[in-house]
């Protein structure tokens, strides 16, 4: 092969969306001779980078499409267009759904439940489909970078731990489209602000992990009395437990949970609150981190 031959690293780059069956047509798998980046869409400290202002409830509707952005497109008609697109391109080709209807009834589903323990079986009886579609449909949801799961954390706590996963977007714009938010104040009223500020963050620290090419797994905590934390960072077998709270004034209650975990897990990373306030504070008993910053923790 040329790469062979040539003795060069990095001599080539090859970019462009993610194409589920791409890998199938090509004739090579090119083991050990490739370097293999996943890039999501543009992060806070990108947008701040280009000269953009946003706050909470901006990054909730416009989501993170560079075109958005750059174009300033209507949020909701371009991640609508896009949805529509991929519905009737990719699915069309990856599932040859029959009823493009129940899907499209699914996707939305999602979002309205994004952030929450998912209940699959409940899901396919409200669409009408059988677990064994169900699971089709969200193998290609994620194979296509629309959806992904994050499941729960359950290492030697001996504890009674719901297990079943939690489902957000990798473009949050899209999920506040397909739940019918089209303007930033609408989504400071809107009922699930918690839950999709929950998805801007989670989304944001995993953009931050694969763009810096850190290690570590995501995970949420909860058990069968109801005590959660909303994510743990997991490096070197090492939990670090993070709140996500929407709210924009800081209250001492954020770390409750916190405590009671770090107590649980015997060894635990300092944690963190993650807040769209202003306020920053760091330390164990006072562990809040203004959203803007906490990239540069990672």
């Amino acid at each position: 092969m040329i790469s062979d031959e040539s003795g060069l690293n990095g001599r080539y780059v090859l970019t462009g969306s993610n194409q589920p069956e791409l890998s199938q047509s090509v004739s090579q798998s090119l083991a050990g001779r490739t370097a293999l980046l996943t890039l999501l869409p543009l992060s806070w400290e990108e947008l701040g980078n280009a000269g953009f202002k946003f706050d909470r409830d901006d990054a909730i509707v416009s989501g993170f499409l560079p075109r958005v952005w750059q174009n300033t497109l209507p949020p909701m008609r371009a991640y609508l267009d896009y949805f529509a697109t991929y519905v009737e391109r990719d699915v069309r080709q990856l599932l040859r759904v029959k009823d493009l209807s129940k899907f499209e009834t699914f996707i939305k589903l999602l979002a309205g439940r994004i952030g929450q323990v998912a209940n699959l079986h409940a899901l396919g009886g409200d669409v009408g489909v059988s677990s064994t579609t169900l699971a089709k449909w969200i193998s290609v949801l994620e194979a296509s970078f629309v959806i992904f799961r994050l499941p729960s954390y359950h290492r030697n706590l001996g504890k009674r731990l719901i297990k079943s996963p939690k489902f957000f977007f990798y473009e949050p714009g899209l999920a506040a489209a397909l739940l019918q938010i089209e303007t930033p104040e609408q989504a400071g009223r809107d009922p699930l602000m918690g839950n999709l500020f929950e998805n801007d963050v989670v989304v944001e620290l995993l953009k931050g992990q694969l763009n810096q090419g850190l290690n570590g797994t995501w995970s949420y905590f909860r058990d069968n009395s109801g005590n959660e934390v909303d994510l743990i960072w997991e490096r070197q077998r090492i939990p670090q437990p993070i709140e996500i709270k929407a709210g924009r004034t800081w209250t001492p209650e954020w770390t409750k949970r916190l405590e009671w975990f770090s107590a649980l897990a015997g060894e635990a990373r300092p944690s963190w609150v993650v807040h769209p306030g202003d306020v920053r504070r760091s330390g164990a008993t006072d562990p809040a981190h203004c959203a803007r910053d906490i990239l540069d923790d990672l």
